[in-house]
């Protein structure tokens, strides 16, 4: 069984990592041979193009990974594949527009450019489409894996038909085994055997063991593992951890333990840890040297209409509830501390300073939190960060609301670009928050960032 899968799982890889080289290689037969004559009197540089191709099958193979494109389970899940061949190539492609636009020092053939990014989503659709007819024909020409069901009740019973029905894998179910031996048997298709006949063999040939019990029966898996290895074949279990609340279930191994992770999230993936970073970073530097002229001339008139600092300087609950410092232009007079920490702002906010009821209508004293992003306390996109004397509140208010910091907070956010910012519903807000944490996606990150724009405006920016 674990064999099966993880060969499928490997060529599946493999095709997919080899994608960027055939569309490299089609660009260059498209864009170079034809104009051979006018390029040998040009400058080309083959050792750049290859260069380009490692960082792109580089970045292609991590947001492959992301999508689930290196899945063999998601590609039963769906008809095409264009969602998400789509998403993983604009994403790749995006990246490597970045990184292009800061190396200077050679040209990079935009016919070569469109070529290779149309040639890998076309390629990418297609294989995937090959890969599922030919395992269909392969589960077909192949003898089933002959499986040992240890479960009789109804519970085993639907296990063993799941089995059955699982697309890249011909399985058969040959026979069951009672446990306990007053166990209510549901089976009526195969034999079933007692768990005392394991000692005394079966009778009947099988490839895997497979153990079906429900959630409150786990605790005697040690003691029937046991039981079962006269057997000296594969033991497999199904883990069914009842009705826990989780938003991705995932087993793995850390050192000698072997742990379910019940709070596991985006952040801790490397298409969220090196492309998002690297976005960040490129944006974040992007608007700070385009907007450097406009913030020296903010801060001036910030220091000539008020007194007190230009920047304030907040505490806030970031990722994994860590607190950092969070640079804002100063809008309002200087008053305690502690009052700032524990009260919200207000339409017609007293407080505020008329240049600052501007800049907060603006979110222009929101620019200087792109110094928080290059420190990577932040990043562009995410959940708002809120004070810590807030965040205690409402935990004790909200359920599960601490799952907004298992991403980095933001400097704009899905629940923003809806509207949900200002005095509005810390409920409706965190509904989006983690709607955002369920559902993030580079592409989604580019989406948020395309709609900040139009709701810089919104009534309640204030």
């Amino acid at each position: 069984m674990t064999l099966r899968l993880n060969s499928l799982r490997f060529y599946l890889r493999l095709s997919c990592y080899l994608m960027p080289v055939a569309a490299f290689a089609a660009a260059a037969y498209i864009r170079f041979v034809p104009l051979r004559s006018v390029l040998s009197q040009t400058e080309y540089d083959p050792r750049f193009y290859f260069g380009v191709l490692v960082v792109t099958t580089l970045v292609w193979a991590i947001a492959a990974e992301n999508y689930g494109l290196c899945d063999i389970e998601e590609l039963f899940q769906e008809y095409t594949g264009l969602k998400k061949s789509i998403s993983a190539c604009v994403t790749t492609y995006v990246v490597l527009s970045c990184i292009l636009f800061f190396y200077r020092q050679q040209n990079f053939s935009r016919v070569f450019f469109g070529v290779s990014a149309i040639v890998l989503l076309v390629s990418t659709i297609l294989s995937r489409s090959l890969f599922r007819w030919a395992l269909r024909g392969w589960r077909q020409q192949r003898r089933p894996l002959r499986i040992l069901v240890v479960g009789a009740d109804a519970y085993a019973r639907r296990a063993a038909a799941r089995l059955v029905r699982i697309p890249f894998a011909a399985s058969k179910v040959v026979a069951h085994i009672r446990v306990p031996e007053d166990e209510e048997v549901a089976v009526v298709d195969v034999p079933v055997f007692e768990l005392g006949d394991v000692k005394r063999g079966i009778g009947i040939p099988f490839d895997d063991v497979v153990i079906a019990l429900p959630a409150h029966r786990l605790s005697s898996l040690a003691d029937l593992f046991r039981t079962l290895q006269p057997l000296c074949t594969p033991v497999r279990a199904i883990m069914d951890i009842g009705d826990i609340p989780v938003l991705r279930e995932r087993l793995f191994q850390f050192g000698d333990l072997q742990m379910l992770d019940l709070a596991n999230s985006p952040a801790e993936s490397p298409m969220y840890f090196v492309l998002k970073r690297v976005f960040d970073a490129v944006f974040s530097l992007l608007v700070v040297l385009l907007a450097g002229p406009l913030m020296l001339v903010i801060a001036a008139i910030v220091k000539m209409t008020s007194e007190g600092p230009v920047l304030f300087c907040q505490e806030r609950v970031g990722l994994n509830g860590q607190h950092f410092k969070m640079y804002k232009f100063r809008t309002m007079k200087i008053e305690a501390s502690s009052e700032s920490s524990t009260r919200w702002t207000t339409a017609n906010d007293p407080r505020c300073t008329p240049v600052g009821r501007f800049l907060r209508k603006t979110s222009l004293d929101e620019l200087p939190q792109f110094f928080n992003v290059l420190k990577g306390e932040m990043s562009v996109v995410g959940p708002r960060p809120e004070r810590p004397h807030f965040v205690k509140k409402f935990l004790e208010e909200i359920s599960h609301y601490d799952t907004r910091h298992r991403l980095k907070v933001g400097i704009t956010g899905w629940a923003q670009v809806n509207g949900w910012r200002g005095d509005t519903s810390i409920a409706k807000r965190f509904e989006y928050d983690l709607y955002y944490l369920q559902n993030w996606s580079f592409w989604f990150d580019l989406r948020i960032v395309c709609r900040t724009a139009s709701s810089l405006f919104h009534k309640n920016a204030y």
